[in-house]
């Protein structure tokens, strides 16, 4: 009555030789060599070009990075620029600094004020001004 069971004993060598078997093959490369790993053969290149576009992906996703940090610091460098010109531009655009510049070419500011020219409407159909 309280004996082993001896069926259990031969079944896990039988799966421990299968498993064995499995990697003796495997690593032996029998397993190329067989005709169900041919059905296989559009699901692994299949796998494989997804590998490869994953690839590529990371490499364009690298390099938008790259442009995108280029990019950046062109902006910044440009808005510098831009800023610096500006301030020189409104500096040199005011009345003292025009006529200091225009003193080298004997250009004066005017020191009378400007006047109204007023014409009657006679004089300027004499001119023909109107039409």
């Amino acid at each position: 009555m309280n004996t082993f069971k001896k069926e259990d004993r031969p079944a896990v060598k039988k799966e421990a030789s299968n498993v064995s078997r499995s990697l003796a093959n495997i690593f032996s490369g029998n397993f190329l060599s067989k005709d169900n790993v041919v059905g296989f053969l559009p699901f692994i290149f299949f796998l494989t070009f997804i590998g490869i576009l994953y690839i590529a992906n990371g490499y364009y996703a690298e390099k938008v990075v790259r442009d995108l940090y280029k990019t950046g610091n062109d902006v910044k460098e440009l808005r510098s620029e831009y800023i610096t010109i500006k301030s020189e531009l409104n500096y040199k655009s005011k009345q003292s600094q025009v006529a200091q510049a225009t003193k080298a070419i004997e250009v004066y500011e005017s020191t009378t004020p400007p006047t109204k020219i007023v014409v009657d409407e006679e004089a300027l159909e004499k001119i023909g001004g109107i039409n």
